[in-house]
């Protein structure tokens, strides 16, 4: 966003310029000293990330997102029963020293009676909401402004992990929630939270969230959200799709339109930071990419997210490594390289916002090796930094998931309330796909990334 005072000085300066090369020997020093306030204001607006084309762009240099998924890095920062502001300062510390440089972060969950939800929740009841838990955001942000991160911050979920959009269906329909943990039935429950496009009420209370948000100034450091250079973007949901691939097609105008008009409501909030949908790409969109084009085409969708996920999509099996990595791998690539070719034709950056892949043999114990995962991990970097070299629109990425230094005790590893968060959420087991600080090969991979990623900045 440009100053508006900018282009009046710029001029003052270029005749001054030319006069002195005339007979005036008359001093300029009043006039020269606005120009260096001009830069003053250009170089603090450059503290946002913005899109240069197929690229990002941070202190007028290109931009790579070299990142991870820490969803529940605003809960570490409360200081409630939660929180753990040591621990985030240790995991921060941590992730500095690997070269991540962004955080993809849940920014609203909804209370709700649904098995595997995250508890406690941000969205209380219907206009009632957690300051203690917002409060633990400002410290995350701060805390990541001081280690130069960015932050990506998403305000719904279309699965049930942390409420979403099912709840806000529950909460005005006056229906029980549709619970799939408890009746496995997946599609009903997609279509079911696709309602939530359609429904006036639900998408007031989801603006409203949305409002206090962006507008909200940081307790610890007093900036507004919508003037805070860490917030790199506002991201409408986490895997928001249209509804079930079976008979979520009907549902694809009401989801069009509301990433539309959602976009646009968040950029008239907060002129100065992106904004970005959360989808998954074609395997979101109904397997369908001519869908996953039509519904990023709105002029306030900034750039494009795809996710890509080797065993819920059938293409790896932890506990036969060798008779499915290979093919595996030649599918995965090729689903980042259709992806690659999309971006490039609409000429905006994509960034691979998730991807994981299991401990070996499909173990959730800390203890377990990661011999496949480092294999996908140096393979899927490679082409992530092969395309941005080349000059393509991939500009970055962010592993799932972030588990640092949390520890899951449970025989069965699935998260209950009180236990340390360790990146996979509350309904899939802990250890699934999270990276621990002991996993020292997996964080060497990462480092060297992050080090072949930086040589390109320019």
């Amino acid at each position: 966003m440009k100053p508006t005072f900018g282009l009046p000085w710029i001029m003052a300066a270029l005749l001054l310029a030319l006069g002195g090369c005339g007979k005036s020997s008359a001093p300029a020093t009043a006039p020269e000293e606005k120009p260096a306030d001009v830069v003053q204001v250009a170089e603090a607006v450059n503290e946002f990330v913005t899109v240069d084309g197929r690229t990002f762009s941070r202190q007028g240099k290109t931009y790579y997102v070299v990142g991870t998924n820490m969803w529940f890095g605003g809960y570490l920062g409360s200081e409630g029963a939660v929180g753990d502001r040591e621990r985030l300062i240790r995991e921060l510390d941590l992730l500095q020293r690997t070269g991540i440089n962004n955080l993809r972060v849940l920014a609203a969950s909804e209370q709700s009676e649904l098995m595997r939800a995250v508890r406690p929740a941000i969205v209380t009841a219907p206009g009632e909401y957690s300051e203690e838990l917002w409060a633990g955001l400002d410290f995350l942000l701060d805390e990541m402004a001081k280690r130069d991160m960015t932050a990506v911050l998403y305000f719904n979920n279309f699965w049930q992990w942390s409420g979403g959009m099912s709840q806000y269906v529950s909460w005005f329909e006056g229906t029980p929630v549709f619970d799939p943990d408890v009746t496995n039935e997946w599609n009903a429950f997609m279509q079911n939270s696709a309602k939530f496009y359609r429904m006036e009420e639900a998408q007031t209370l989801y603006r409203d969230i949305i409002k206090r948000v962006v507008t909200r100034k940081n307790t610890i450091n007093g900036k507004l959200y919508n003037e805070d250079p860490t917030i790199m973007s506002w991201q409408l949901a986490n895997e928001p799709r249209p509804g079930s691939d079976e008979d979520g097609r009907i549902n694809f105008p009401a989801f069009k339109e509301w990433v539309h008009e959602t976009s646009k409501y968040i950029r008239e909030l907060a002129p100065k930071q992106l904004i970005s949908t959360g989808n998954e790409g074609s395997m979101g969109t109904i397997r369908d990419m001519a869908l996953f084009i039509e519904s990023h085409q709105s002029e306030y969708v900034d750039y494009l997210t795809f996710h890509m996920w080797l065993k819920n999509w059938g293409w790896f099996d932890a506990t036969k490594p060798e008779e499915t990595y290979e093919s595996a791998l030649q599918q995965a690539k090729k689903y980042i390289n259709e992806h690659v070719d999309v971006a490039n034709q609409m000429n905006k950056p994509i960034v691979l916002e998730e991807f994981g892949a299991e401990r070996d043999g499909g173990s959730f114990e800390v203890s377990a090796t990661t011999v496949y995962r480092d294999r996908f991990y140096e393979e899927f970097f490679d082409l992530i930094h092969s395309h941005s070299a080349s000059g393509d629109a991939l500009a970055g990425s962010n592993f799932w998931a972030w588990g640092g230094f949390g520890r899951t005790q449970n025989a069965d590893f699935m998260w209950q309330e009180g236990d340390d968060f360790v990146g996979d959420p509350p309904q899939e087991p802990q250890g699934l796909n999270a990276v621990f600080d002991t996993d020292a090969s997996t964080l060497d991979v990462i480092k060297k990334h992050a080090d072949k990623m930086s040589q390109l900045v320019k």
